[in-house]
């Protein structure tokens, strides 16, 4: 069977690019390792349009629900390899099956990396966040952790100081790698209290974070902080070794696309944090899953186009 647009991923750029490319009546299937993405990683939304606030998984299902109801299929299975036709067509592989379409939008976000210590699956949601500008309003005036030491750490860090008590800044080494000026900017933050050459052992909680063990490298002591959340924010990852002969991309393996979110091979479109950019939002993601679903269809339409006027 022929699509003529493959989404690979299944997060807010995913599910907004089966929105736009159904509306243009594209044959459209999504396939991802899983529903949700980044997004599921967060407790609730407040800074989308439309909601003052909203469960995460709700917002996700809503997305997925309104997909399906357009007639959009959803495969939870991964795409193990990619091929180019001579018809300029794409194969997917997956395990067990292969599809075939004539446009892919990559739209496979990024994964956070985490710190793999103990009670950090455990709290995920219940303390644990990998992302200061969703989940920091829920920390008003509570005690926090931010753990990394590069421009992502200081800058959670310092929106952090806005909203909570008090915040510590874990960083297993002994200088921050980010950019000086914003290092000054959280040095001048009285809230802000560094923990250097440490490095984070344990959360612990019951059913909610409750106090973190950290270990000191000089000193070699280990010690208990009583607080309310932790933010991770030790770098994301994009796995895009997949299209790695389709697409170009910077030194973190995120994809370069041009304005109408095009990759330089024709008919492969990439949106979403998957893609080179200074910020990672939802709005964002959604905003350019919709320039490249509509990039897809002016694609076909053109191929289309080009196709009659050869035959005349």
């Amino acid at each position: 069977m022929m699509f003529d647009t493959i989404i690979i991923g299944a997060g807010p750029a995913g599910f907004t690019a089966g929105i736009y490319a159904a509306r243009r009546e594209m044959k459209t299937i999504i396939i991802a390792k899983e529903p949700g993405g980044q997004v599921a990683l967060a407790s609730k939304i407040e800074n989308y349009p439309g909601f003052k606030s909203i469960e995460s998984y709700d917002l996700i299902t809503k997305m997925q629900e309104q997909v399906k109801a357009l007639g959009v299929d959803i495969k939870i299975t991964e795409v193990k390899k990619i091929e180019k036709q001579n018809d300029d067509s794409f194969i997917l592989y997956t395990a067990k099956e292969k599809y075939q379409s004539k446009t892919i939008i990559i739209a496979t976000g990024l994964t956070p990396r985490r710190l793999n210590i103990p009670g950090e699956n455990e709290f995920n949601g219940k303390g644990i966040s990998y992302c200061a500008n969703c989940d920091g309003p829920f920390y008003r005036n509570k005690t926090v952790a931010v753990v990394g030491g590069g421009n992502a750490a200081l800058d959670a860090a310092e929106v952090m100081s806005k909203i909570a008590k008090k915040v510590y800044l874990i960083h297993r080494r002994e200088e921050f790698r980010g950019f000086e000026a914003l290092i000054n900017k959280v040095n001048e933050k009285e809230n802000i209290k560094f923990l250097l050459n440490t490095e984070l052992k344990e959360i612990i909680g019951k059913e909610k974070v409750e106090k973190i063990k950290i270990y000191d490298n000089k000193t070699s002591k280990e010690k208990e902080i009583a607080l309310d959340g932790v933010f991770v924010e030790i770098g994301r990852a994009a796995h895009t070794d997949l299209v790695a002969d389709f697409t170009e991309r910077d030194e973190r393996r995120q994809i370069i696309v041009g304005q109408n979110c095009e990759t330089k091979t024709p008919g492969m479109f990439a949106a979403g944090d998957v893609t080179v950019g200074n910020f990672k939002q939802i709005t964002i993601a959604t905003g350019q899953a919709t320039i490249a679903a509509l990039a897809a269809y002016q694609y076909l339409q053109l191929k289309q186009d080009d196709s009659r006027i050869s035959k005349l």
